[in-house]
């Protein structure tokens, strides 16, 4: 699947600039960027839902599964956007 060569090295761009945020997000807006970033690179979740006690895997899977059906480029502008939102110096 291709993609803009331009998106592609603004989404790279913003991954590296999300490890510069001088504020760790909201549980809310990790949730969002793993979910972005997941649709982005690997498209639609497909395994299995990790077990009732696996919290953390749920709540990610989940986020995810929201974005079905979204394209990876649309993916990568959502997580450029929600990178765009983050506390920097």
């Amino acid at each position: 699947m291709a993609t803009d060569s331009t998106l592609q090295t603004q989404f790279e761009a913003a991954q590296a600039q999300a490890k510069t945020a001088t504020q760790r997000p909201d549980n809310d807006t990790l949730l969002s960027l793993y979910a972005y970033f997941k649709q982005a690179t690997l498209g639609d979740a497909g395994d299995e839902r990790p077990g009732t006690f696996d919290f953390v895997g749920r709540a990610k899977y989940d986020a995810w599964l929201k974005l079905k059906g979204t394209a990876p480029e649309e993916a990568m502008r959502g997580y450029i956007f929600v990178v765009a939102g983050l506390d920097y110096d």
